[in-house]
C-alpha cells in the first residue's frame, strides 16, 4: 500500500477547528517553554529563510519546525506585501504543510492564513496574562488588518477590560472593524489619543517607522508588538524600546529580524518560554515589551491541533 494522498483542510474548515484561539493555549505554552529550553525541549526551528521579492515588494518567508514532544513536523510558507494598492489580497497569505515525521510523507496541506493570526493573537495573550499590569481596564489596538480582529476575540475572551480602542492609519478601516466585532470599540483619530492612558497596547500594523513613542506610553503598561518583522522596519521608538523591559519569542529571531531591537540596541531581557517555564520573572510592575515575530513550532503545534482535531471528526 503506498501513502494516502495528504488532505486539503481550507480556511473555513481550519476556522472551524479553531473557532475560538484560546484553544491553543496549552499547546502553544508547552512549545514556547520547550523552544525555550533548548536542545532538552526537543524543538528543532532554525531561523526563517526569508525571500526578497524586491520587483514587486514582496518576501516569501520559509518556516520549517520539528517538535519531539508533540511528535509533529510541518513548514509554513508565507508572503508578505507591503503597501498594496489592491487590498483585495491580503498582506500576508500562507500555506502550512503537515509532515508524517515517521517516513516523510505528507500527511496534510492546511490554510495558513486562519493558523498565523490565530496562534499569534494566542502567543500574545499568553504574554499579556504574564505582564500586563494588575488592574488593566483600557486596550488599545494599533492597525485594523487580520491580526487586530483575532487579538480582539482572544483579549475580549481572556481578559476583561473597561474601554477598547483602536486607531488605524486609514480611518475607515478602523471604523469598519469597530462596527464588526461584537463589543463597544471607541476609534481614535491618532496613535496618540487610542494610546494614552492604555494599560494594554497591541501593535500590529505595515508600519516601517515608529508609530507608538514612549512619551505616550503609561508606565507600567504592557506592549505586544506584532508588526515590523524585517530589521529596517519599527514600529515602536528608541525610546519606549530602551526604558521598556524587553521580552522577546526567539533571543535569536529578534536580533536578526526585528528592526525595533536591532536599531534601538535595545537589550533583551528575556524570551517569554523562560518566563513560561519560571526561569525569568515577568515583572508585571514595569513597563513591559513582548516583540513577537513568530516562530514556525507555533505553526506546528497549531496545525496538528487542527489535523488532530479534524480527523477526528472524519
Amino acid at each position: 500500500m503506498g501513502s494516502s494522498p495528504p488532505v486539503f483542510i481550507g480556511a473555513e474548515e481550519v476556522e472551524k477547528h479553531l473557532r475560538r484561539a484560546s484553544l491553543l493555549l496549552p499547546a502553544l505554552e508547552a512549545a514556547l517553554a520547550n523552544f525555550s529550553a533548548g536542545a532538552a525541549g526537543g524543538v528543532v526551528q532554525p531561523l526563517r529563510t526569508v525571500v526578497p521579492v524586491q520587483r514587486h515588494g514582496g518576501f516569501l518567508g520559509v518556516m520549517p519546525a520539528y517538535s519531539a514532544a508533540d511528535d509533529a513536523l510541518t513548514t509554513k510558507l508565507v508572503t508578505f506585501y507591503e503597501h498594496k494598492k489592491d487590498s483585495s489580497v491580503p498582506s500576508h497569505q500562507a500555506t502550512v504543510l503537515l509532515f508524517d515525521p515517521r517516513n516523510g510523507s505528507l500527511k496534510a496541506v492546511l490554510d495558513g492564513s486562519v493558523i498565523t493570526a490565530k496562534r499569534t493573537a494566542a502567543v500574545s495573550a499568553i504574554a499579556t496574562k504574564l505582564l500586563m499590569p494588575a488592574f488593566a481596564e483600557v486596550l488599545c489596538i494599533l492597525g485594523a488588518g487580520v491580526q487586530a480582529y483575532s487579538h480582539y476575540d482572544i483579549f475580549t475572551e481572556l481578559f476583561t477590560f473597561k474601554e477598547v480602542r483602536i486607531w488605524n492609519r486609514t480611518k475607515e478601516k478602523a471604523a469598519k472593524f469597530a462596527n464588526s466585532v461584537n463589543g463597544p470599540v471607541r476609534v481614535c483619530s491618532s496613535a496618540q489619543e487610542a494610546v494614552t492612558g492604555a494599560d494594554v497596547i497591541i501593535t500590529v500594523t505595515m508600519a516601517t517607522t515608529p508609530i507608538l513613542f514612549g512619551d505616550w506610553v503609561k508606565p507600567g503598561a504592557h506592549i505586544n508588538a506584532v508588526g515590523a518583522s524585517r530589521p529596517d522596519w519599527r514600529e515602536l521608538d528608541d525610546e519606549l524600546m530602551k526604558n521598556s523591559v524587553l521580552f522577546v519569542d526567539s533571543r535569536e529571531a529578534a536580533l536578526t529580524e526585528s528592526g525595533d531591537v536591532i536599531l534601538s540596541g535595545a537589550e533583551i531581557f528575556a524570551e517569554l518560554g523562560e518566563v513560561v517555564k519560571g526561569t525569568k520573572p515577568a515583572l508585571p510592575e514595569k513597563t513591559t515589551v513582548f516583540k513577537s515575530l513568530g516562530m514556525a513550532v507555533e505553526d506546528t503545534v497549531a496545525a496538528k491541533f487542527v489535523y488532530d482535531s479534524w480527523s477526528a471528526g472524519n
